[in-house]
C-alpha cells in the first residue's frame, strides 16, 4: 500500500496551520453535534440499552463525559447527562441535568443552582420514561468505561426506587462503541492531526533540533514538548527518543554515553492531542557519518521488512474480527512469508490513546490478550499500526536491531490505510 504523503516529510515540508482556539471549539462542537445525532443512537440500539446515565463531578470527570460536551464550557459541581432511546424514528433524547452549558446540544429542564435538586429531578425523569435497562459506567475491562465513582453510585442507588436500581447495568459495551467509532468528518480531520504530528517529528529529526555531538535524546524530548506548548498543542503522553548504536560506538564512547553522534540511529515514541484526537508515532532517523549520504543498507533492508509487516497488518483487517483473531492472522501470515521475528502490539486510537477498541497484542503477549483483545473490529475505528521485526546488521558485525515502527491508520469499508502516509526511509540528520 503506497503512502498518501511523502514517506519522509523532511525539514522543508511546509508546517500545517494550527487552528486558533476559537476555531478549534467550532470544529469540535460541530463534530460532536453530528456524533450525537448518528453514532449515539446506533450504539445504544446495538447494545440494547434504553437509558444511559453519565454521572461525575467537576474535578473528577468521567472520561466518557469529556467526549459528550462542547469544548468551550465549564463543568461545575455535579454533572448529570441522561440519554433515553425513544425508539423508532424518534431517536435518542438528550438531557442535561447540570449547570454545564451544552450549547443547545441537550435539553436542559433544570434551571436551579443547588445540586441537591438534581437527584429528585433525575428520579422523576427515570420514572416518567420507565427504562428497562439503564446503563452506567462501571466497566471492568475498558478503563475508559469505568468512570462512575463508588460515591456517586451509592447516591444514585439511594435516589432511585428499588425496581430501577435493579435495572442498572454496565454500559461498557455502549461506551466502547461510542468511543471507538469515529465519524467520517472526524477521520478527515484526523488526517490533518496526523499531518501536524508528522511535521513536528520531522522538525525534531533535523539540524534545527539536533546538533551531533551535543544533543541528547532527553534534549529532543524537551524540544518536542516545548514545541507542542509553543504551538498550543498537548502532548498525548511523555515524549520518548532513544538511541540505537553499534557495539564499536559503545566501546568508543562508553556504555553510559547518551549524546547523539554520527552513526547513531534515533527512534521516537511521541504523540500529540489536538482537536480531541490523539496521534502516536515511532519513526527513525540516522545521523550521517562524514562522507555518508544514506543510512546503512542493512538498516534500510530491515525497515523494508517492517513495511512488509505493515502491509500484512492492513490487509488482514476485517470487520467483526476480534483483536486476538487479528493478531494471530497477522503473525501467521508474516511468519509464513518469512519476516524476521515479527511482533504486533497495536491499540485503538482516537478520542483516547489506548482505548477502547480491540487490542491487537502487547509487546510481552503475542498469543492472546483476554478482555481487551476480545473486542471486535468495526468500521471507522482507528489504530496505531505498532509492530516490529528484528534482524542482524552486517554493518554492525551482525549485531541485531529491533526495527519498531508505529503509524496511525483508519479502517473503513474500503479497508485499512495510513492516515497520513508512513515512513519508508530514514530521516537523515
Amino acid at each position: 500500500m503506497s503512502p498518501r504523503s511523502p514517506a519522509v516529510p523532511g525539514p522543508h515540508r511546509d508546517f500545517p496551520q494550527i487552528l486558533p482556539m476559537r476555531e478549534r471549539a467550532n470544529v469540535i462542537n460541530g463534530i460532536l453535534e453530528k456524533r450525537l445525532a448518528t453514532i449515539l443512537s446506533q450504539a445504544m440500539r446495538e447494545t440494547g440499552l434504553d437509558m444511559w446515565l453519565i454521572l461525575c463531578q467537576e474535578d473528577d470527570l468521567d472520561p466518557v463525559f469529556t467526549t459528550l460536551i462542547p469544548m468551550d464550557t465549564w463543568c461545575p459541581i455535579l454533572q448529570m447527562l441522561v440519554f433515553y432511546d425513544r425508539g423508532g424514528d424518534e431517536g435518542v433524547e438528550r438531557i442535561n441535568l447540570c449547570r454545564t452549558n451544552t450549547h443547545g446540544l441537550y435539553d436542559k429542564p433544570w434551571k436551579g443552582q443547588h445540586h441537591e435538586e438534581q437527584w429528585p429531578l433525575l428520579r422523576q425523569i427515570i420514572k416518567d420514561r420507565d427504562p428497562k435497562r439503564i446503563g452506567i459506567n462501571t466497566g471492568s475491562v475498558q478503563w475508559a468505561a469505568g468512570g462512575l465513582t463508588h460515591n456517586l453510585y451509592t447516591q444514585l442507588a439511594e435516589a432511585l426506587p428499588p425496581k430501577y436500581v435493579d435495572r442498572l447495568t454496565s454500559a461498557e459495551a455502549l461506551a466502547t462503541r461510542w468511543l471507538a467509532t469515529l465519524s467520517d468528518d472526524e477521520i478527515e480531520l484526523y488526517e490533518h492531526v496526523v499531518n501536524v504530528a508528522h511535521c513536528l517529528l520531522a522538525e525534531c529529526y533535523s539540524r534545527k533540533a539536533i546538533v551531533p555531538g551535543v544533543t541528547t535524546p532527553q534534549d529532543l524530548e524537551w524540544y518536542y514538548w516545548q514545541r507542542c506548548a509553543d504551538l498550543g498543542l498537548q502532548v498525548g503522553f511523555k515524549p520518548f527518543f532513544v538511541l540505537s548504536r553499534g557495539e564499536d560506538m559503545k566501546r568508543k564512547h562508553g556504555e553510559t554515553d547518551r549524546v547523539i553522534r554520527p552513526g547513531d540511529f534515533i527512534r521516537s515514541d511521541v504523540g500529540i492531542r489536538y482537536l480531541r484526537l490523539n496521534s502516536d508515532h515511532q519513526q527513525w532517523a540516522y545521523v550521517l557519518r562524514p562522507g555518508e549520504n544514506d543510512a546503512p543498507d542493512g538498516a534500510k533492508r530491515l525497515m523494508a521488512e517492517a513495511n512488509r509487516l505493515q502491509d500484512i497488518f492492513m490487509a488482514e483487517f476485517q470487520q467483526g474480527l476480534t483483536g486476538n483473531e487479528l493478531l494471530q492472522n497477522i503473525l501467521t501470515r508474516a511468519r509464513h512469508e518469512g519476516l524476521p521475528d515479527p511482533k504486533v502490539y497495536s491499540h485503538s486510537l482516537g478520542l483516547f490513546l489506548h482505548e477502547p477498541g480491540p487490542l491487537i497484542g502487547l509487546p510481552w503477549e503475542q498469543q492472546r490478550c483476554p478482555g481487551r483483545g476480545d473486542v471486535t473490529l468495526q468500521y471507522n475505528n482507528c489504530f496505531t499500526m505498532e509492530l516490529s521485526v528484528r534482524g542482524p546488521l552486517p554493518e554492525w558485525n551482525d549485531q541485531e536491531l529491533v526495527m519498531a515502527l508505529e503509524e496511525d491508520v483508519a479502517f473503513s469499508a474500503d479497508g485499512c490505510r495510513p492516515l497520513d502516509g508512513r515512513q519508508t526511509q530514514f530521516y537523515l540528520v
